[in-house]
């Protein structure tokens, strides 16, 4: 499988990117890590005529104390994540997920913001964001704007991110060693989940949010309103489908991923009730 011809730009900083991004507009894709965009572009799913590799934006990796938040650069990948000693002590379920994606070719090289800006349903790290209502900060030739995560996931592999902007940044809150569990289920260790559940605590309140259950991430909202009515965790797990739209295909009917949700939901919650 080969990609269509195209276009090679190198990015030396963040406004050689968005000069770029303006200048070919839609035709144009940033290339950070590659593990999202380079598959689709071999299948002929994405057919950009132009890259413009940001990979070596050095400034954009980093995990900071930024005050009241943990501020993130979107070219950081996700080894760099699954090994932070700053994660560790104020963000642990971030740090727990980054080390559950894909293989180690993968972590090596993936992004934290190319795994976001790319907008899959199946991707393990959007749903952590969703669930610690992350905000992202965006920057395109008119300067720079943020979005919070609830507004980001707009469809299947669709983000409020506009054609001419980048995302340079993850910003999510302190939430130290409270509990969380991700659960996910697929064929093999690498594989994209047929299904992911994810609960953590945030605030007293445990959030619940769904992988592969729909167009985009969700929160399990009606999970959320059981456990804060005060729902057993396996009783409010059988809300988990609920206001979900996953789809058939090769590895799973829809009613199997709705059972899959309804199973996944109610052991995480009951390892972070443990």
């Amino acid at each position: 499988m080969i990609p269509a011809a195209f276009d090679y730009v190198r990015a030396d900083s963040i406004d050689a990117a968005t000069t770029a991004l303006a200048e070919y507009g839609e035709d144009a894709k940033l290339l950070a890590g590659g593990m999202s965009l380079l598959p689709l572009m071999k299948l002929r799913l994405a057919v950009p005529s132009v890259l413009v590799d940001v990979g070596r934006l050095t400034d954009l990796t980093y995990v900071k104390d930024a005050g009241d938040h943990l501020a993130i650069g979107a070219l950081t990948r996700h080894r760099y994540l699954e090994t932070s000693t700053l994660l560790a002590e104020q963000c642990g379920v971030l740090r727990a997920v980054a080390a559950e994606v894909g293989d180690n070719q993968v972590r090596h090289r993936g992004t934290l913001g190319g795994s976001v800006a790319h907008g899959d349903p199946a991707s393990d790290l959007p749903a952590v964001l969703l669930a610690l209502d992350a905000t992202f900060v965006a920057r395109g030739p008119n300067g720079e704007r943020t979005i919070e995560s609830r507004d980001f996931f707009i469809g299947f592999l669709e983000t409020a991110l506009n054609p001419d902007e980048m995302l340079t940044e993850i910003r999510v809150p302190k939430v130290g060693h409270t509990g969380y569990a991700y659960e996910k289920f697929n064929r093999r260790a690498q594989d994209w989940a047929i299904v992911g559940a994810l609960a953590t605590v945030v605030d007293g309140a445990t959030r619940v949010s769904l992988v592969n259950m729909g167009t985009t991430p969700l929160r399990a909202a009606a999970v959320e309103k059981a456990l804060a009515e005060g729902a057993a965790p396996s009783a409010a797990a059988e809300f988990a489908a609920e206001s979900t739209d996953p789809s058939s295909d090769m590895t799973a009917t829809a009613e199997y991923r709705k059972h899959l949700a309804r199973v996944l939901v109610r052991r995480a919650l009951e390892r972070v009730a443990a």
